[in-house]
């Protein structure tokens, strides 16, 4: 096999910043590079420049504009770990956002829908929590954030951030993009979809088909979200979940997450709040609010959402996000309904 010629397009390693720290005198990241060399046979010089210049503040540099303390509320908010975790990802505008998303990319979102079974309201949703539909999209240079939790930190998370570096590097000479120039989270997310790297490989698509994979930019973020979930396990036509009842305010005796699948004939005393005809096991999902537990039935397509994050407050709140941005879209769009909505992708 050939030496990988890794892109010579210009290497934009830019000035070397005032703060730089020089990783190549660290045994973990000269062994590291060896790695590379010999697994995937890239350029040990190439790979020595990237790492002798890496900035010590990962984060993007912004203009620093003052602060307006806004004088806190004297109205009470309840503060169950529930209604906390609601107000963070539900409010802020999220479904009204959420609707022009889906009003602005009807057409991807249907080809999606056609193509993997995943309805609109979901693939939006998910982009509204990750990324504020496109508004956040991380302000931190993954290679640089990536680098310091790969060699700086200690335990267990070491080995996982050294693999997302290896397969951020891979990704980039893929798509043929400058390593240093990409911006996402502080863990190395990127994009609207808020990919790890190891993920694009395997999950990110072409959506547009132009030879390229950018989910930085929403129709590819679409489809390769849509294809994450169909990866999964996502089944077309079936539900999410329902919210049932239960005698008594708090709900206990029962293990409650993603992880336990009971069948719905041995939940004596749970009965779902509205006709739900789903014939599988469900899961039971506990929302601990201020003053009582709200619990719900998730199905096996919630538990393919808790595969794009592993909780269970995550997955419940796409979910209602994406209630949330249907119901309003049909409000806005009454000429339209749910059967004309996918009525040109059955």
């Amino acid at each position: 096999m050939k030496q990988l010629k890794l892109f010579i397009f210009v290497l934009l390693l830019y000035l070397i910043p005032l703060h730089a720290q020089d990783y190549t005198e660290n045994n973990e990241t000269k062994a590291f590079i060896e790695m590379m060399n010999d697994k995937f046979n890239y350029n040990k010089e190439y790979l020595y420049k990237l790492f002798k210049q890496v900035r010590k503040d990962p984060q993007v540099p912004h203009t620093i504009t003052k602060k307006i303390v806004k004088p806190l509320s004297k109205e009470h908010r309840p503060q169950g770990s529930w209604d906390i975790f609601s107000r963070v990802h539900l409010e802020n505008n999220q479904t009204d956002l959420g609707v022009k998303f889906m009003t602005k990319h009807k057409e991807v979102l249907q080809k999606a829908y056609k193509k993997y079974g995943v309805p609109p309201e979901y693939i939006t949703a998910i982009i509204g929590i990750e990324s504020h539909y496109g508004k956040n999209r991380g302000v931190f240079y993954v290679f640089d954030s990536l680098t310091h939790l790969a060699f700086d930190k200690s335990g267990k998370r070491k080995k996982f951030y050294k693999h997302e570096l290896q397969e951020f590097l891979r990704m980039c000479y893929r798509e043929q993009i400058e390593p240093r120039a990409i911006k996402g989270s502080k863990y190395g997310a990127i994009g609207l979809a808020q990919f790890m790297p190891s993920n694009y490989k395997t999950l990110a698509v072409d959506f547009n088909h132009d030879g390229k994979i950018r989910i930085s930019q929403p129709v590819d973020a679409i489809g390769s979200i849509a294809n994450y979930f169909k990866k999964n396990g996502w089944k077309k036509d079936e539900p999410v979940g329902v919210r049932v009842s239960y005698e008594g305010n708090r709900f206990y005796g029962l293990k409650t997450g993603y992880e336990y699948k009971y069948n719905r004939k041995d939940l004596k005393g749970i009965k779902p709040r509205r006709y739900f005809p789903y014939k599988k096991s469900v899961r039971l999902i506990k929302l601990e609010k201020e003053k009582y537990d709200e619990l719900w039935y998730g199905t096996d397509n919630f538990y393919v959402i808790t595969r794009y994050n592993h909780s269970d407050y995550y997955a419940m709140a796409v979910h209602q996000l994406a209630e949330k941005i249907k119901a309003n879209y049909t409000k806005q769009h009454k000429n339209q309904t749910e059967e004309t909505f996918y009525a040109s992708t059955k």
